[in-house]
């Protein structure tokens, strides 16, 4: 095994800074190397993510509009009745998601919400797909109790540094957000856990975030990137927009620092023009949410996406049920047919 194909968990923030600054086609071309090492370059997993219980949540995030402390155009919902949801998740299957996403605006799951949680998750493996859910901070038991469901994912982002945390949410603490991915992971559940750009935070965060997720015992199966979707009404409404550029180095810093994990383009795609997605495809990013709407915030059309993938050459990857051991030879194999002279080249 070569160096640079070691995953490692010891990335300070002053060395992912350091790739920060490198040239920007310098930057992209080592992150194009680190992501062909590891997965196919033009396959993309592709999710839908569906608000099963909207807004009048307690916590303060302030680029929420589903934050209860904030006046927004969001309408408060119940928690969506099991029928609704498998009816969703048979949708997105039938436009090409091989994941379903849940997520629910709460501080955390109160015990009796978590029947209609698990036979949510029960219904919609029934149908094939890979199951996510974000439901706010669980307990060691509601973590346990997910998994033996069939759980695949849990999404929990840490959003920023540590450094900047306390600018954006009073309500929970880091150390909450971290003790939550732990009890997920010592549940058995994969991870999925990034942060959100674009929020007033300094390069030096951006590094410092990508450098937790970097440090954990296991880095997170998926890794999300948010540009942040300013909302009226939320407190970040107003703030200026991140450079399309730095955006894009962001993904490739994730990419070069979690070279195992799948990157999500995730939030803010919908501003964003297709040359602009191409560059983060080419930095690294592998993953995206499909479908008209993420959570409360607009998103690209499947239709969009899946023009902007045929003009791309990028195929939706394809969840298979296989042993660890028998994906990990798909991929390899895939990998090893993008290695041809023409797209291939190895690094001097």
């Amino acid at each position: 095994m070569a160096a640079s194909d070691v995953v490692r968990h010891d990335w300070s923030a002053t060395e992912l800074e350091q790739l920060f600054e490198l040239p920007f086609n310098d930057l992209l071309f080592q992150a194009q190397q680190v992501h062909r090492r590891h997965f196919d370059a033009n396959a993309v997993q592709v999710s839908t993510l569906l608000s099963i219980k909207t807004g009048a949540c307690p916590e303060d995030c302030k680029y929420c509009p589903q934050s209860a402390h904030y006046r927004t155009d969001v309408d408060k919902e119940r928690l969506l009745a099991v029928k609704k949801v498998l009816a969703e998740a048979e949708a997105a299957k039938a436009a090409g998601a091989s994941r379903f996403c849940m997520g629910a605006a709460w501080r955390n799951p109160k015990d009796r919400d978590m029947p209609y949680l698990i036979e949510m998750i029960q219904g919609v493996k029934q149908l094939g797909l890979e199951t996510c859910m974000t439901l706010g901070m669980l307990t060691p038991l509601q973590a346990k109790s997910l998994q033996q469901a069939g759980l695949d994912y849990y999404n929990h982002n840490l959003d920023t540094s540590p450094e900047f945390y306390g600018e954006i949410i009073t309500t929970r603490t880091y150390q909450d957000r971290l003790a939550t991915l732990q009890h997920v992971r010592d549940a058995g559940m994969k991870v999925c856990a990034g942060g959100i750009v674009g929020m007033g935070e300094s390069r030096h965060d951006r590094a410092s975030l990508i450098s937790q997720l970097a440090q954990l015992p296991q880095h997170p199966e998926s890794v999300p990137i948010n540009m942040l979707v300013k909302v009226k009404g939320t407190p970040f409404a107003e703030l200026e927009d991140l450079d399309p550029f730095e955006f894009v180095r962001t993904i490739a810093v994730a990419r070069i620092a979690l070279p195992t994990s799948f990157v999500r383009l995730s939030a803010g795609r919908e501003s964003m023009p297709d040359t602009m997605q191409a560059l983060c495809f080419m930095a690294g990013a592998n993953s995206i949410f499909y479908g008209e709407r993420l959570l409360t915030t607009a998103n690209p059309g499947t239709d969009s996406d899946q023009a902007l993938f045929q003009r791309l050459g990028i195929k939706p990857l394809q969840h298979t049920d296989y042993a660890d051991e028998v994906h990990q030879s798909v991929i390899a194999d895939a990998i090893q047919e993008q290695r041809q002279p023409t797209l291939y080249y190895p690094a001097k």
